[in-house]
């Protein structure tokens, strides 16, 4: 299959969603004129055009997009072709109701925003298919065509009859019998027990709380469905142009979709990445983000959407301060972009998102945003020879599973305090800011090649992840896991224990008797440290060492963080600055090392291939010292020994 080289060809792809339906035709050539000025080699057409190019049932109006597509093509820039799908036009939704989706007390989701669909609906696959596949006998064959994008923003949940008919289905797929279902959900609580596959529903509303197994297999039922859209869009494009790739853009953690899953089906793996430019830890979000992604590629990405400025959907919609748009994507290509795009090229004049930035702003040309796009352009053509499908692997994996945080995610857990997103960011950004690179792996992927595995939380495990796991650390890897790991299996069944007792002899863990989660704002001393967000009541077996113990309070003298030879558990949250010296000291016993030694406080060094990018997220000028003898391929300086970065400074080393 192609992958993002076959639309690469040596360059960073960059550019955005380009959406010229909304302004006037004479407007086309100006924009063409800007994008060259810029360096944009790459436009997005077509993502919410279905209304434009279906007006009526069964018409076609592809004269616009034909002209479009030449233009492009003229001006040698390429094309990613999106479907249509993720915006089905106002007449689908009023001559076929049964595409809308049903939320789960029973309302309808009317059209006139965007993903209106249902995608269990019959109808609206048949017409999805239908206009993906004359866009595909049309501009196929078409030069400007690099890519192929599918739908946008998988995120549809779906609570209909239609959809309670496939859950159905693939429920029966699943267990095979209504016994095996029972037993795996449960159900002799509550008097649940199910006589006939017709009596069950998706979860919908309750008088109480929901069966926790039945809604994590609606969870997964969900992303299976959206990936089978996906998949029946991707095959049409696919039979058409074997040799262009085809993708379909990520949101970043969000929960309605198995990324893992999901980037096996797709030739180039691709995301959105929108951090709040008011967050002292929006640099570190997004590597968290671009470390994901790069790893569900096993390689180069693209950065499908991001924002030249504000966005409009957070309470209050700051800018980007002058540089940081440059950083942030800079920083994206040092961990293995080799696509930079936005949302969108030209700002909307109309609409709901009429004060999301775009790299064309309100202000026009001689806008700050555009001239900043413009210079990030020249750099970007300037290191792209030199970056393009380069890859460098990590000493340091950390584990994430999507269905593992659903089944964490139930309505009865012990504490709605425990976010799973914020605490894999707490243990993400105690890595990043030990000025540590890592890599993500599911929990039953080969994990030999890595020095350290960290496991921030993972309540639920399969028993083959778990042997993974025990053989990773028999054959010399170093593993350290946070608290509310290894609760649960697959159907949310506690284990025995309280954690499975393979982990448990893995860990140094006699008995775990009681979990103890804290308050919002509580904290626990631990001997040097203070816990934040849980903690446990637990006795050590006679091998394990104690390297920090609970102090005062019911569980005086426990340990709050223990390890039985290369198998660490934290029992609690530390406090960041401890978080980070505790897995400095844990990587640097697992001879795991930073890129560089030595570095300031918000300084980022990245290792991507030959080159060395140094990123400085802080508005503060900074020295670092730099191994031997390169030339910065920004400035195309010499550089010795050591390297002076202003405000928002990057630096992309070539030796």
């Amino acid at each position: 299959m192609p992958d993002l080289s076959a639309a690469t060809d040596g360059r960073i792809l960059y550019g955005g969603d380009y959406n010229p339906e909304q302004w006037p035709e004479e407007t086309w050539p100006e924009d063409v004129r800007l994008m060259k000025a810029a360096g944009v080699n790459s436009v997005t057409l077509g993502v919410f055009s279905w209304a434009r190019l279906e007006p009526r049932p069964g018409e076609r109006d592809f004269g616009w997009l034909d002209r479009l597509m030449d233009l492009m093509h003229e001006n040698g820039i390429g094309v990613v072709l999106a479907t249509p799908t993720s915006s089905p036009p106002p007449w689908m939704g009023h001559l076929h109701p049964d595409t809308l989706p049903v939320t789960e007390d029973g309302r309808t989701e009317w059209w006139g925003g965007r993903q209106h669909f249902s995608h269990s609906s019959a109808t609206y696959r048949r017409h999805a298919a239908a206009i993906t596949e004359d866009l595909a006998a049309r501009y196929g064959a078409h030069p400007a065509l690099t890519m192929w994008h599918i739908n946008n923003e998988y995120c549809t949940y779906d609570w209909s009859d239609e959809a309670a008919a496939r859950f159905r289905g693939w429920l029966q797929d699943r267990y095979g019998t209504l016994d095996d279902l029972n037993e795996a959900w449960g159900t002799a609580f509550w008097s649940q027990g199910y006589g006939e596959w017709a009596e069950i529903h998706t979860p919908r509303q309750p008088h109480y709380l929901k069966n926790p197994s039945q809604v994590l297999d609606f969870k997964r039922f969900t992303s299976d469905m959206l990936l089978e859209c996906y998949a029946a869009e991707r095959d049409i494009v696919r039979r058409a142009t074997p040799h262009i790739p085809v993708t379909t853009n990520f949101m970043p953690l969000w929960a309605g979709q198995d990324a893992w899953r999901w980037a096996e089906e797709e030739d180039v793996v691709s995301v959105d990445l929108y951090p709040d430019p008011r967050d002292p830890l929006g640099a570190q979000n997004g590597a968290l983000v671009q470390d994901m992604t790069r790893s569900q590629a096993r390689g180069p990405w693209m950065l499908m959407e991001q924002a030249a400025g504000p966005v409009n959907w957070r309470g209050v919609n700051h800018p980007k301060p002058r540089g940081l748009n440059r950083l942030w994507s800079l920083q994206a290509v040092a961990r293995g972009a080799d696509a930079v795009c936005y949302f969108q090229w030209r700002q909307s004049r109309q609409g709901a998102e009429k004060f999301h930035s775009g790299m064309v702003s309100h202000a026009g040309e001689e806008g700050r945003t555009y001239q900043e796009v413009r210079q990030l352009g020249a750099e970007l053509a300037r290191i792209g020879p030199e970056v393009t499908g380069s890859h460098t692997p990590n000493d340091i994996a950390i584990l994430h599973d999507w269905h593992a945080w659903w089944a964490g995610a139930q309505d009865g857990r012990l504490s709605h305090e425990v976010d799973y997103p914020a605490v894999l960011r707490a243990w993400h950004r105690g890595l990043w800011e030990a000025h540590h690179t890592t890599d993500f792996a599911h929990p039953e992927h080969d994990l030999s090649a890595y020095k350290l595995v960290v496991v921030p939380q993972l309540y639920a495990l399969t028993d083959a992840a778990i042997d993974n796991l025990l053989g990773y650390v028999r054959g010399g890897g170093t593993l350290v896991s946070g608290f509310l790991t290894g609760v649960a299996d697959q159907d949310d069944r506690v284990r025995a224990g309280g954690m499975d007792a393979r982990l448990r002899d893995l860990f140094g863990i006699r008995v775990l008797h009681e979990w103890w989660p804290l308050d919002a704002g509580e904290q626990v001393e631990c001997g040097g440290f203070r816990g934040t967000l849980w903690s446990e009541e637990i006795d050590p077996d006679e091998g394990a060492e104690v390297e920090a113990a609970y102090k005062g309070g019911e569980l005086d003298g426990l340990p709050a963080v223990l390890h039985k030879g290369g198998a660490w558990y934290l029992s609690t949250l530390p406090e960041p600055d401890a978080m980070r010296d505790l897995l400095a000291r844990i990587a640097a016993g697992a001879g795991a090392r930073p890129v560089l030694e030595g570095l300031p406080d918000r300084v980022e060094a990245v290792r991507r291939g030959e080159l060395l990018f140094v990123l400085n997220h802080g508005r503060d000028a900074v020295t670092v010292e730099v191994p031997g003898v390169s030339r910065d391929l920004l400035t195309g300086a010499t550089v010795q020994d050591e390297l002076t970065l202003g405000r928002y400074g990057v630096a992309v080393l070539q030796p």
